[in-house]
């Protein structure tokens, strides 16, 4: 197994060191995703809130997408005042283009909180979560997709090509989210192209396995729910539905 080396030129212009972990597993107790077929339903977990195992809010930012976020939301003062933050050969125009600073307070579900805190949210592991349900539901999981890199439509990699996927009952974006897109103008579909929106991991499973997983995952703080399902089809497709829009990937 293996893992990416990111382009991160804009905060890394030295060198970036990374490991590999080589491990064995009964091929039996693998979740390869070849199981997910039509008429699955997908289970998401929540990248925000506050778990029983997090010790503050988490915005659900997690850890794609943060170089856009960065600049898109915090202000030109940082481009002065510590110019080593990014790649001199960018474009003056994209550079920190926001309104805010890391100490602007934040009100999120009553609670202040800063824009910092907001964009430096560590990633939310469900090591918790998962470890419940590979030792108690393992056969009823169909499938597991992180919507990391690509957002919500990571699944595209993943998924088999007989089937349609079809979201329509995502989490309703976070505040983080909101502010990214004032901050840059991205429209919706770009949005859900580049970060979780909220939803951050998904289990593809029987419907009627599905409410003892949302069960375990709300034992320990993370919200979740049904988001959306599988479909059959000719050709693999992804639907996006929302209050106010929809998108074909």
């Amino acid at each position: 197994m293996g893992g990416e080396t990111a382009d991160v030129g804009d905060v890394v212009r030295t060198m970036a060191v990374n490991g590999t972990m080589v491990a064995r597993w009964p091929k039996n107790k693998l979740i390869t995703n070849e199981k997910i077929k039509p008429g699955n339903v997908i289970v998401g977990l929540a990248s925000f809130g506050k778990a029983s195992y997090e010790t503050e809010y988490n915005s659900g930012l997690a850890s794609n997408g943060l170089t856009s976020a960065r600049h898109d939301v915090l202000n030109k003062f940082y481009a002065e005042q510590y110019p080593e933050t990014f790649e001199p050969k960018l474009s003056d125009e994209v550079v920190y283009i926001g309104k805010h600073r890391l100490t602007d307070v934040i009100t999120v579900d009553g609670v202040d909180t800063t824009v910092g805190k907001l964009v430096l949210s560590p990633t939310r592991t469900f090591a918790p979560v998962m470890k419940i349900l590979l030792e108690e539901h393992f056969d009823a999981i169909n499938g597991l997709i992180h919507c990391s890199g690509g957002g919500q439509t990571k699944c595209m990699k993943y998924v088999p090509d007989n089937v349609k996927i079809v979201k329509d009952n995502l989490f309703t974006p976070p505040v983080i989210f909101d502010i990214i897109q004032e901050a840059s103008g991205a429209d919706a579909r770009e949005m859900y192209q580049v970060f979780n929106m909220g939803t951050r991991l998904e289990i593809y499973t029987n419907e009627a396995d599905a409410a003892a997983m949302i069960s375990v995952a709300q034992s320990l703080g993370v919200q979740a729910q049904i988001v959306g399902r599988v479909e059959a089809s000719a050709t693999k497709s992804l639907e996006i539905i929302t209050p106010e829009t929809s998108f074909i990937f």
